[in-house]
C-alpha cells in the first residue's frame, strides 16, 4: 500500500521519534519503580513494540478515538494520556487518571481520546465500534483506533466485529500488533491463518501487513486507513509485525520464546535503528535527538515524583464515577 514515495516530514519523522523515545524510557522507569518496591502494580512490558503506537498517533486529531487493552501502556503515551495522570494511576493515587480506581489494567483519559483500555481479550472491539457508530451517525469527522494482540483474533468478538464494522462502513482501524505470542502460546499453535490480515477479505474489509518495527512503512499504512476511514470508506485491518521484548508480564522471564527468534528479534531492535537512521539522513542530529530524550528523562522524574507524594485513594471512593450517584451502605 505505501511506499518510499510516500515519507512523513520531518517534523513528523522527529514527532515519532519522541513518542517511541517516549515509551521506551516510561518502560525503563516503570520497571524500575516497581522493581524497587515503590509502587506496587501489575506491568505489561510493550518494548520492542514502540513504533507501532508512535506511527499511528501522529496521523490522529487528539479528539480522534483510541481502544487499547491492558498491555497498552505505549498506545496510552502514544496518543498523549499525560504522564502525571497515568504514574499516579499505576501508583493507586486519588490524582490518576480514574482516581487511582482503574488501576493499569484500566487506563481511561477522554481528554487524550483514550477512552477504554480493558483487561478482557478482544472485548475492545465491538466498543470501538460503538464509538465508530456514534462518530457515523454524528457526522464528527472522528477516526477510531482499535488496539489488541494476535490472540485476540481468535475470539467471537473479532469476528463479528470486523463483519459489522464492514457492513456499516464505521470509521474504525483494527491494528493487530502481532508479536507471535499470545501470553505463552506461539502464532503458529494457535492460529491456522499466515497472516491475520487475511482475515480482513471474509468481511469485505482492507487488510494489511505491514513491519510494525519499521516506523516509516507504519506511517505509510495508517495514513490511508486514517484517511479512508475519514472519507466514510470503512474500517481497515492492519496486521503489525513487531516482537516483544519482555515476558507476558512483570516476572515472566518469556522462556516461551526460543532463544534464537529472541536474539535476532532484539538484534532488530526498532528503537535505535530509527535514532540511527533519522542522523544518517539528516533528519535530526545528535545533540537534538539526545536534547529529546534528556527532556524525556525530566518529565519522568516529575510524574514519579508527584505519583508517590498524591493522596491514596481509599474505600470511600470505590462507588464514585461508578454510579449515576454514589450509592451509601
Amino acid at each position: 500500500m505505501s511506499n518510499e514515495k510516500n515519507m512523513p516530514d520531518a517534523k513528523v519523522m522527529v514527532d515519532i521519534f519522541q513518542k517511541m523515545a517516549l515509551i521506551k524510557a516510561s518502560d525503563e522507569r516503570f520497571l524500575s519503580v516497581i522493581k524497587s518496591g515503590r509502587i506496587a502494580a501489575p506491568y505489561y512490558s510493550p518494548r520492542g513494540q514502540e513504533a507501532i503506537p508512535a506511527a499511528l498517533a501522529v496521523n490522529l486529531n487528539q479528539d480522534d478515538y483510541w481502544i487499547t487493552i491492558y498491555r497498552g501502556v505505549h498506545d496510552q503515551l502514544a496518543k498523549g494520556v499525560p504522564l502525571r495522570d497515568l504514574w499516579a494511576e499505576y501508583a493507586g493515587r486519588m490524582e490518576g487518571s480514574c482516581k487511582g480506581k482503574g488501576g493499569p489494567m484500566h487506563i481511561t483519559h477522554p481528554e487524550s481520546g483514550v477512552m477504554v483500555t480493558t483487561g478482557i481479550v478482544g472485548s475492545g472491539i465491538p466498543i470501538a465500534n460503538g464509538l465508530g457508530w456514534a462518530s457515523q451517525l454524528n457526522g464528527d469527522g472522528r477516526v477510531t483506533i482499535c488496539c489488541f494482540g494476535d490472540g485476540a483474533s481468535n475470539i467471537g468478538a473479532f469476528h463479528e466485529g470486523l463483519n459489522l464494522a464492514s457492513l456499516w462502513k464505521l470509521p474504525v482501524i483494527f491494528v493487530c500488533q502481532n508479536n507471535l505470542f499470545g501470553e505463552h502460546t506461539a502464532y503458529a499453535n494457535s492460529t491456522p491463518v499466515k497472516q491475520i490480515s487475511d482475515r480482513a477479505a471474509a468481511y469485505g474489509m482492507v487488510g494489511v501487513n505491514v513491519d510494525g518495527n519499521d516506523p516509516v512503512a507504519m506511517w505509510g499504512v495508517a495514513q490511508e486507513a486514517v484517511a479512508r476511514a475519514r472519507a466514510g470508506e470503512g474500517p481497515t485491518l492492519i496486521e503489525a509485525m513487531t516482537f516483544r521484548f519482555n515476558g507476558h508480564n512483570l516476572g515472566d522471564t518469556g522462556e516461551c520464546i526460543p532463544k534464537e527468534q529472541y536474539d535476532a528479534a532484539v538484534k532488530r531492535d526498532p528503537f535505535p535503528r530509527y535514532r540511527t537512521r533519522l542522523i544518517a539522513d539528516g533528519i535530526a542530529n545528535e545533540d537534538e535527538l539526545a536534547a529529546i530524550e534528556s527532556q524525556i528523562s525530566a518529565d519522568l522524574d516529575d510524574a514519579v515524583e508527584f505519583a508517590l507524594a498524591g493522596e491514596e485513594a481509599t474505600s470511600d471512593e470505590l462507588l464514585y464515577d461508578v454510579y449515576a450517584e454514589k450509592i451509601k451502605g
